[in-house]
């Protein structure tokens, strides 16, 4: 059994987690102001921003999805990890060793299966580029110079060379000692009748990369005739590796898409290669399986895509039917982008590889600013196949293109897209295409065009918040105990005594109240000193209820609505405004009571309570004066 990481191991791990730079390396993050970070949630799909980071305390929250945590946390369900393997992960990436309990720290055995495999992973690249140079790789560097790469290309990307005997790699790897079962379960290898095979044998491989840099499939290329497997052989899906979600060269893309808000997406690891060398950093390719929306999210997530932010992705196909499929496939899922979206097509049909060796990296870069909208590339492809001599083959390619252009969501971009059919066409009559689209629209979405959503937040992305109903942010009584609340969490000290001395009956809402008690079993603000994340994970500690937790994260998290320019007045003025707000509810209460009475049959009880009344008045008045000018 696995020994359980020391609790010094654990904190030294966060502490050396810097949550701005992991959750960075999956989401672009932009100043939000006050020290706090945001993004677009990779757990939900949101148009814009509501991911918020804030490293002074080392906590996430997104007021989208209404989940946060940690970085631990945030690893965990990203990558979908156990407590352990999270730490594990955290840890390689910042270089520390960890020291197991029960047993003591033993090299390699005590590692979660995610680890396991990223490890053999990484010693099987090494080991296929380190075999590159050898003479039975010939085959590959001819391969590889054929195509304008040099060495040291090779070594950039990591670029290997799998041996054709049966299993050389597998000796290779449990010699290192890993196990049959780790080799099989991470596609290094299949079962064989004498133990492990190799899966990929005689090919020219390219280590797949994950965001973070870490190695988790392979692409091999066959370099011999007598193979007679398929041209490129992936990786099969594993604990790993996820087709769908992964895009080669996304790690050494990664920053430039996000510095020039753009992405290229091409279709084979030497295009990738070819668009890198020759000043196109941005490009990046699936891993033998077509576009998708999982490759959406990651692209999002690193453009910061978002309707006040337009960036690019571009995609280059062939011009030829197949990539006409292929730009028609990406118009489908063209819209779950808000950013902007193009095509680069090179007329010859030549990929940005073979480009780049006949015509030089200036061409790869001309083919790129050459991008014409994927949307116009998309119609003009399905028109291109019918004959716009006659009137019929006109119509023809009408009804054949009005589909599209009623997908599109954007009713002035849709309007825009009919006028240019109808040119295209030949028609010379806009109203004749506008009404055939509008037919098309009509029939597909119950007026709306097809794929179009009714106004609203995307998706409905409120998840399981939306459960019971949440107070009502806008309810200046809501916000005043949340601002001091958030506070508490916070800025303790600006709370101090007198925070701790209002008593649940200040808040009215269950969740408020409940965070109250927690800040006060804890100690309350007095032993939260200046804040911070000790104090954040002190009140974590103290719960197992999940909704608090989560209250307490985002309050941790949530911006407060002063600049705090004199942070000991703020907080003053909060609480004397919630005090206010309690008062008034006395207030309320005692004239309820007052209006029940008889003032001649109960004088002595209504005179008592008009003189409270008079007396809370004047506090009242007090309070707001303090929270108006304090």
């Amino acid at each position: 059994m696995a020994g359980r990481i020391s609790d010094e191991d654990i904190a030294l791990v966060r502490e050396r987690s810097s949550i701005a730079e992991v959750v960075g390396e999956h989401i672009q993050l932009r100043n939000a102001g006050g020290g706090n970070l945001k993004g677009l949630c990779p757990f939900h799909e949101e148009k814009s921003p509501s991911f918020n980071v804030t490293p002074s305390r080392g906590y996430w929250y997104c007021f989208g999805c209404a989940e946060g945590g940690d970085v631990i946390t945030f690893v965990r369900k990203l990558e979908h990890l156990s407590f352990t393997e999270a730490i594990e992960r955290l840890a390689q990436r910042a270089g520390i060793q960890l020291r197991y309990e029960q047993g003591g720290y033993v090299p390699g055995r005590e590692h979660g299966e995610r680890s396991r495999l990223i490890d053999a992973h990484r010693v099987a690249a090494e080991f296929y580029s380190s075999l590159l140079a050898e003479a039975e790789a010939a085959p590959g560097r001819a391969f590889l110079s054929e195509r304008g790469f040099e060495r040291v290309d090779a070594e950039r990307f990591g670029v290997g060379y799998a041996p054709a005997e049966w299993d050389r790699l597998a000796r290779h790897l449990l010699a290192k000692g890993f196990t049959t079962q780790e080799l099989i379960k991470g596609g290094l290898a299949r079962e064989g009748r004498r133990g492990p095979v190799d899966r990929f044998r005689g090919r020219l491989v390219w280590p797949i990369r994950d965001i973070t840099g870490e190695v988790i499939g392979f692409g091999a290329r066959k370099l011999l005739e007598s193979d007679d497997g398929p041209k490129y052989l992936n990786t099969p899906e594993s604990p790993i590796y996820k087709k769908g979600a992964v895009l080669y060269g996304i790690d050494l893309a990664k920053r430039e898409i996000s510095k020039r808000s753009q992405a290229v997406v091409v279709e084979g690891y030497t295009d990738v290669m070819a668009c890198h060398l020759a000043g196109v950093p941005t490009a990046v390719a699936t891993c033998g399986t077509s576009f998708g929306e999982e490759h959406i999210k990651v692209l999002r997530r690193l453009l910061l895509d978002q309707a006040e932010f337009r960036g690019e992705v571009v995609f280059t196909f062939d011009g030829d039917s197949a990539g006409q499929k292929a730009a028609l496939r990406a118009f489908a899922d063209e819209q779950k982008f808000v950013t902007q979206t193009f095509v680069a097509v090179q007329p010859d049909g030549l990929d940005p590889c073979d480009l780049r060796v006949k015509r030089g990296d200036g061409a790869v870069r001309d083919l790129v600013a050459s991008r014409e909208p994927l949307f116009a590339f998309a119609i003009r492809s399905v028109i291109s196949r019918y004959e716009l001599d006659s009137n019929e083959g006109r119509l023809a390619a009408l009804d054949a293109a009005a589909p599209l252009v009623a997908g599109i969501k954007d009713p002035a971009l849709r309007s825009r897209y009919a006028v240019d059919l109808d040119r295209w066409l030949g028609f010379m009559d806009e109203r004749l295409v506008l009404a055939r689209i509008q037919e098309v629209a009509a029939r597909s979405g119950g007026g709306r065009p097809a794929g179009e959503r009714p106004s609203g937040r995307p998706g409905g992305a409120r998840g399981r918040a939306s459960a019971r109903p949440a107070p009502d942010p806008a309810d200046p009584v809501i916000r005043v105990e949340s601002e001091a609340l958030k506070l508490a969490v916070q800025r303790p000290a600006l709370m101090g005594p007198e925070f701790d001395a209002l008593g649940a009956q200040a808040f009215t809402t269950p969740e408020h109240v409940a965070l109250y008690e927690l800040v006060i079993a804890a100690g309350g603000t007095v032993a939260g000193g200046p804040g911070g994340r000790d104090w954040v994970d002190l009140l974590l500690k103290a719960t197992e209820d999940t909704g608090l937790r989560t209250l307490a994260t985002r309050f941790a998290v949530e911006p407060l609505r002063s600049e705090l320019a004199n942070e000991e007045r703020y907080g003053a003025a909060v609480l004397a405004r919630l005090a206010e707000v309690a008062v008034t509810r006395a207030l309320v209460q005692i004239k309820a009571r007052m209006e029940r009475l008889n003032p001649v049959e109960q004088q002595q009880e209504y005179n008592r309570l008009f003189g409270e009344l008079v007396a809370l008045e004047q506090q009242r008045r007090v309070l707001r004066e303090r929270a108006l000018g304090a």
